[in-house]
């Protein structure tokens, strides 16, 4: 697992969104056109599970529950499934984690993209993955 503190000053859905899509584009390089499933996400006060072939998208409630516990330095776990790569990813205060089942070195790639990402003003995001993860309204 490798760790990188990220931007304190950054919104969280920012943060959100930036940590999902660097782990995806990351990964992509490696699992192709594979499905980017988010198969469980847990809060302090929630876990939420992916029904069978299904992925987790971030309703109203869901995506207010993730966003209030990272306002409130909480921790937040996402276990993603992307081809035969299962991935775990956590943000606790400002520390973002990843660890990768199969391609370890990746790990250091996310890593070091998603320090770079943080320190800009506006990281680089793709203008419509907020969407495919079910968020509409954009940060």
């Amino acid at each position: 697992m490798r760790s990188v503190e990220i931007n304190r000053d950054m919104d969280a859905k920012k943060k959100l969104i930036m940590t999902l899509y660097w782990i995806n584009r990351k990964t992509a390089t490696i699992e192709g056109c594979a499905p980017f499933l988010i198969r469980r996400i847990k809060t302090e006060e929630n876990t939420l599970l992916a029904e069978e072939g299904k992925f987790l998208k971030f309703s109203e409630n869901v995506l207010g529950d993730v966003l209030t516990n990272m306002e409130d330095l909480k921790l937040v776990e996402f276990d993603i499934n992307f081809g035969k790569e299962d991935i775990r990813a956590s943000i606790y205060e400002n520390t973002l984690s990843v660890s990768l089942s199969r391609t370890k070195e990746l790990e250091d790639e996310i890593i070091e993209k998603l320090k770079q990402e943080s320190e800009r003003k506006y990281p680089h995001v793709c203008s419509k993955f907020h969407k495919r993860l079910g968020i509409y309204n954009k940060y």
